[in-house]
């Protein structure tokens, strides 16, 4: 029995979930909500799959100029070793001035590749990602048993 109406008070009707819930069944209800559930899901499947193939573009496209500006630097250094190299041979014979040019470049490329190692060594994986799925619940996790 509704509560007694009194002057000035307003007392809504149902909402439509109200309605549902007493004439719908538990199964239907549950049925709609995977449904619905689904649905979403493949709506954020494909949206990701959009986003992930317009960055993937983006990407390649930053990636070919970075190609190119590494293919002209590397001529830029070639021709300036050359340069350093027959200016050297100004003042020594041709064959040392290349090895010492050659020698420079050495030791440039083992610090180079020392400070890479150096930072390579310091990459901790995908440590939020393993964070979040050591969190995810026993029960919910397929590759353990659940007791």
């Amino acid at each position: 029995m509704s509560a007694p109406h009194t002057e000035g008070s307003f007392t809504p009707g149902p909402t439509q979930a109200e309605v549902r819930a007493e004439h719908e069944s538990l199964g239907h209800m549950f049925s709609s909500m995977t449904e619905k559930v689904s649905i979403l899901v493949r709506q954020e499947v494909a949206l990701a799959k959009a986003e992930a193939t317009d960055s993937a573009k983006k990407a390649g496209k930053g990636a070919g100029f970075l190609a190119g500006a590494a293919v002209a630097g590397f001529f830029t250094l070639m021709f300036l070793s050359l340069m350093l190299m027959w200016l050297l041979d100004e003042v020594m014979h041709l064959g040392l001035a290349a090895l010492i040019v050659a020698i420079l470049w050495g030791i440039i490329a083992a610090v180079l590749a020392l400070l890479g190692k150096k930072h390579l060594e310091k990459i901790k994986g995908l440590p939020q990602t393993q964070q979040t799925l050591q969190e995810i619940p026993e029960t919910l996790n397929p590759a353990k048993e659940t007791r």
